[in-house]
């Protein structure tokens, strides 16, 4: 089906009282879980690969002076229309507020209705783990045991909620910070509700000498080093958001199995973005993104030797489609709130 003929077939629309839900993060959070995450986010990706949605580029509204940006994320996806509006601000924790907020606002293709207005914040953190989850179902080796965390903000917990979900032989997680009071908060907060076991890393390469490694830092310098990643190692680079962020170094990949989540996106402001520019590497050297492995259309891991690397830069779609996985959920009922963060 073509996307087009999916937008005329729509049968989404507004509720006949015609009311706009508003849904606030508690709400959001009791709705959805890591578990739906990963159906929907595997959903869109599918999708995406099967030329059934609409996405274009995100839009960046730059606003040094304020040390933050904002990003207009617009989508169509499964008969729903959306855009999320996130903003990415590293000196929030200064005043006590996440540096990353959003909202989430769902329209019906036929009317332009807006049918709900949610936080997207917690959806954000969600979809970018499931992401990482479904990057790890496809690349990681099954047999994976350890796990390396570097940087131990947000993004690094539905990271591993995420990758625990999808395997089940995860028996160790060693986490590292440059800050070692942040390592020692999120092995605090995790492992109050996971079984694996959990310590800290007492350097960047000890956490990187693990079956599969999580990298969720604002680097703009390369912080893991090709020899600190051994052979099989699958790796979910998750902090490049923006041109001239890097985490890793471009020697490790320019040697390794690298898959997208979508190209355009990624030679922009994901991790692939600087050995581009730098001429290190060409995008005929990128494997192909994860929606083609996900429709099989490519292979996923070939071999135990293999180094693999997902780079995530977050998809409008995966936003809208859990989004709307929230909504079709409470749609028709009253429920209405406004604490969006």
């Amino acid at each position: 089906m073509s996307v087009m003929s999916d937008l005329r077939g729509s049968n989404i629309g507004p509720d006949v009282k015609m009311k706009t839900l508003v849904l606030g993060r508690r709400q959001v959070e009791e709705l959805l879980g890591m578990a739906e995450a990963l159906l929907a986010v595997e959903d869109a990706l599918r999708l995406k690969a099967q030329g059934k949605t609409v996405m274009p580029p995100k839009i960046y509204l730059d606003l040094p002076a304020y040390h933050g940006d904002f990003r207009a994320m617009p989508a169509y996806i499964k008969g729903m229309a959306g855009v999320k509006w996130v903003s990415s601000y590293p000196e929030n924790t200064r005043v006590g507020l996440p540096s990353v907020l959003a909202t989430i606002i769902l329209c019906d293709p036929k009317t332009s209705f807006p049918l709900a207005i949610m936080d997207g914040t917690y959806i954000t953190n969600m979809k970018t783990g499931a992401a990482g989850g479904v990057a790890v179902k496809y690349m990681a080796r099954k047999n994976s045991k350890t796990v390396g965390i570097i940087g131990a903000g947000r993004q690094a917990e539905t990271q591993l909620l995420a990758i625990l979900e999808v395997l089940t032989g995860i028996e160790n997680v060693k986490v590292f910070d440059k800050y070692p009071e942040a390592s020692q908060r999120y092995i605090e907060r995790m492992g109050r509700h996971l079984s694996v076991k959990m310590g800290l890393a007492k350097t960047l390469a000890e956490a990187a000498d693990a079956d599969i490694v999580v990298t969720s830092t604002p680097a703009r310098e390369p912080i893991v080093k090709k020899e600190y990643i051994r052979p099989g190692t699958h790796i979910n680079a998750i902090g490049a958001d923006a041109a001239g962020k890097q985490e890793l170094d471009s020697d490790l990949i320019a040697c390794a199995k690298v898959i997208v989540d979508d190209m355009e996106q990624a030679a922009h402001s994901g991790e692939i973005n600087v050995p581009l520019a730098q001429g290190r590497i060409t995008s005929a050297d990128i494997y192909g993104d994860l929606g083609e492995i996900v429709i099989q259309a490519k292979k996923g891991r070939e071999n135990e030797e293999e180094i693999t690397i997902f780079d995530s830069t977050g998809l409008a779609i995966q936003d809208i489609i859990c989004a709307q996985y929230v909504y079709e959920k409470v749609k028709g009922k009253e429920i209405a709130s406004f604490d969006l963060i």
